[in-house]
């Protein structure tokens, strides 16, 4: 879909003026899903933008090699019908649908997907620290029309999971609008997919509007005409328009609304486990933080019991991975309130005596994050140190994050795993090279680099376990986070929708294709 900056300007005003009027009354008489979220899409571009508004953006108006679907999360077949490993799991072969089209009809062949993944590791953003170090530009090859072949760098157990968020552009409406930055301005707010969505109206802050694509390739799928994903700053507010009927679903709940939901007529809630957790991040490079005693008096002063009897269902974080995944360690030495340790490790750092204040950021709309930072400034205040609280929109936090000149002193954040396995929070969150970007602003040290390297092409489970229980143990002498909560998926959605399928990874980035509404 092109949409130039006239149309996109017209788009937004258009969708101004419907977001005034009731969603249901605007999807009166038509089959469209109306999502209710706290966050904001601030970029369209599928190898730039990251986060789960994003996520859920490109999951229905691209398409990649494969899906992942149902719980245990599977690979499933995308764009690619079937697929190839060699017995040294470095060599791969994927056989595209013959059928699979872009948007604007022309057909989705094996060059657009090199072309895809090349653009991918250049860019150096977006998803590419998925494949950083195991995919290079020279391993990806078109056999033909409808085949294409990667030759890994090592062994990495994860491959087919990470493929579901590389996605493949068209090459040519890329191409024609090229500029200087590889296509980067004309992604941020266009569309160049092949997913069975295109987008209609567009105004940031409000709405985004998704139209399904008639007559495209995608087989079976729900009886949807479109989507509306709504922005709503409260989830208060999510929670009213579930229970009248002006939303089919709401991402952003809480369990003080999961309570109230619970005899809601013709509401169903999902309280579903993932691999999902929150850690408030501290700016390790920049300001008081910086001092690694510091850092641990705070960690021995907050109150976890507390942050977990405000979370609802909620286990603690033992360390910085999910408990239950491969390669956790639950029997880690963590911190815990500890006022005595809390105090002796002040008296070590350079702010023995405290007397100065600090900045916590945390996501607009996140009332989760709000309490949780008045637990820090309980905890901070024991230490005679104050705390500034401040609420940003997605968009604010994310820019936030882009140097230790602009990240605050703590950072809060939720990371869901995008697949099943240490190294999506371990790379995403802890390695260097992340740096800049929201799962990761600024914490590095050379040798948890080395562990989260070693570790993503080890083939022996023994030591892959044994690098993963090193580099758990580094980070957290570092402690360069709070390890905070492992929340539950709360979501709330009309018995009205139908064919919907919980998946623990990336399952507030909607699917809309199977959906149907009665």
């Amino acid at each position: 879909m092109k949409m130039t900056r006239r149309t996109f300007m017209g788009s937004a005003v258009s969708a101004a003026a419907i977001a005034s009027m009731p969603l249901e009354t605007f999807a009166a008489g038509r089959k469209i899903l109306v999502m209710a979220s706290s966050v904001d899409i601030p970029n369209f571009d599928p190898h730039v933008a990251t986060g789960y508004a994003p996520a859920m953006l490109f999951r229905n108006t691209y398409d990649a090699l494969v899906r992942v679907v149902g719980t245990p999360p599977k690979v499933a077949a995308g764009l690619a019908a079937s697929w190839t490993v060699s017995d040294d799991q470095k060599h791969y072969e994927f056989k595209l649908d013959p059928t699979a089209k872009f948007q604007d009809g022309s057909p989705v062949t094996a060059d657009a997907v090199v072309y895809s993944f090349k653009r991918i590791i250049k860019l150096k953003r977006g998803p590419s620290w998925m494949i950083a170090g195991i995919v290079d530009a020279d391993g990806i090859k078109a056999v033909d029309k409808e085949t294409v072949a990667f030759d890994l760098k090592a062994p990495f157990a994860p491959f087919l999971q990470v493929l579901p968020w590389m996605f493949v552009v068209n090459p040519a409406l890329v191409e024609a609008n090229i500029g200087s930055d590889d296509g980067q301005a004309y992604l941020m707010k266009n569309t160049a997919g092949s997913g069975p969505f295109k987008m209609g109206r567009v105004a940031p802050g409000n709405l985004y509007e998704f139209l399904r694509v008639q007559n495209d390739w995608h087989k079976g799928g729900g009886n949807l005409e479109g989507a509306i994903w709504k922005i709503v700053r409260e989830a208060s507010t999510e929670r009213m328009m579930l229970t009248r009927n002006e939303a089919h679903i709401a991402i952003e709940l809480y369990a003080e609304d999961m309570e109230a939901l619970k005899e809601a007529p013709g509401v169903v809630r999902v309280i579903e486990p993932e691999y999902r957790t929150f850690s408030i991040k501290m700016n390790t490079v920049k300001g008081p933080l910086a001092d690694k005693n510091l850092r641990k008096a705070i960690s021995y002063a907050y109150n976890y019991q507390g942050m977990l009897d405000a979370a609802g269902p909620a286990d603690l974080m033992i360390g910085p991975l999910p408990t239950g995944i491969f390669g956790h360690d639950p029997k880690l030495s963590v911190y815990r309130q500890d006022m005595a340790k809390a105090k002796e490790y002040l008296a070590k750092s350079q702010y023995k005596d405290g007397g100065f204040k600090l900045t916590a950021l945390y996501a607009t709309g996140y009332e989760n994050q709000r309490r949780w930072c008045l637990l820090l400034l309980e905890a901070l205040k024991s230490l005679n140190i104050e705390l500034d609280i401040r609420p940003a929109t997605w968009p604010d936090t994310v820019a936030s994050a882009q140097s230790p000149d602009t990240m605050p002193n703590f950072f809060c954040i939720f990371q869901t795993a995008n697949y099943a396995d240490p190294d999506n929070i371990a790379f995403a969150a802890y390695h260097s090279s992340r740096n800049g970007q929201w799962q990761n602003p600024v914490y590095k040290n050379p040798e948890v680099d080395r562990l989260i390297e070693a570790a993503r092409i080890e083939t022996d489970q023994t030591k892959r376990a044994e690098l993963y229980k090193t580099f758990q143990e580094l980070v957290i002498d570092d402690a360069p986070d709070l390890f905070g909560v492992l929340e539950k998926r709360k979501l709330g959605m009309r018995d009205s929708v139908k064919n919907y399928v919980f998946t623990p990874v990336a399952a507030n980035s909607i699917e809309l294709l199977p959906l149907s509404l009665t």
